[in-house]
């Protein structure tokens, strides 16, 4: 059975999708090959707010989307356990820079990235309920606006890669949001999980994919070194820094991370960014 996967075209994905994207297996993962030509796996890449849209219109059956969007949804998804795209303090991908202090932007003006949609709820959780300001937002796309700082804004939102990579400014200051989250609720935080929008005639294929999926994270975890290096141009990124970052994440939804995932539903409800905290639901084990 075909089933089509979402995946982030960022570094952070990929160490739940190695098996599926990268070009050499390692001894004794060929079990996981052969399981995923029975699946009939195609990946799907795309940054987050792409691949939420692709799901929203079932235009591939899962996808590691923004952690918010099952929340938006919850009637419609369901989720694959123990999978996970997080941090327990700092993400460094996931990074506000401000020309002042964090506290002094009430009115300003803050440009949030348009691939973006769980960092910019966060964003906002942080500055209006733990700081208690009020910016106005306005979106960005991070791909064509190298500085909106520059041009005005008080501050800027980046994720992914092209965070990961921009060097500090002087004069700047630099709030990395797994880094708060973390030191205001001593929680952890999941910035994507994977959302299944096939309906239960798909099951067994996504049970499938699923031990396929722990069995990829499981590879990389055997592997990062390795891994880093053949991969670190394809996000261009030194393999050390890369296999530092990766190694900085989360990839494990376990009860402490589920803990941080729906504190993070109520305190967007309390912003009006979702109708209300959802329960998780499983794909049936």
């Amino acid at each position: 059975m075909k089933l089509l996967l979402g995946h982030i075209e960022y570094s952070n994905c990929f160490p739940i999708h190695a098996l599926l994207v990268d070009g050499e297996v390692a001894p004794g993962a060929g079990g996981a090959r052969a399981t995923r030509s029975a699946l009939d796996v195609e990946l799907r890449a795309g940054i987050p707010s792409f691949l939420n849209a692709e799901l929203a219109a079932g235009r591939v059956d899962v996808a590691p989307s923004s952690s918010i969007e099952y929340a938006r949804h919850a009637d419609r998804y369901r989720l694959l356990p123990d999978l996970v795209i997080g941090s327990d303090g700092p993400v460094e991908s996931i990074v506000f820079e401000c020309d002042r202090p964090p506290t002094a932007l009430d009115g300003c003006d803050v440009a949030v990235p348009t691939a973006s949609a769980t960092s910019v709820v966060l964003l906002r959780i942080l500055l209006e309920l733990r700081l208690g300001v009020r910016p106005r937002y306005r979106w960005f796309d991070q791909a064509a606006e190298a500085d909106p700082i520059a041009r005005g804004a008080a501050g800027a939102l980046r994720i992914g890669d092209a965070a990961l990579r921009r060097p500090p400014v002087p004069g700047r200051t630099q709030l990395d949001l797994g880094a708060a989250w973390r030191e205001w609720t001593g929680l952890p935080f999941a910035f994507a999980v994977w959302q299944v929008s096939a309906g239960a005639d798909k099951d067994p294929a996504l049970r499938a994919l699923h031990a396929l999926l722990l069995q990829s994270r499981a590879y990389f975890e055997a592997n990062v070194d390795a891994l880093a290096r053949r991969n670190a141009s394809r996000y261009g990124i030194a393999p050390d820094r890369l296999a530092r970052y990766w190694r900085g994440l989360e990839f494990h939804l376990d009860d402490r991370m589920a803990q941080g995932l729906l504190h993070f539903y109520r305190l967007a409800a309390e912003l009006r960014e979702v109708p209300a905290v959802p329960a998780l639901h499983w794909i049936p084990a």
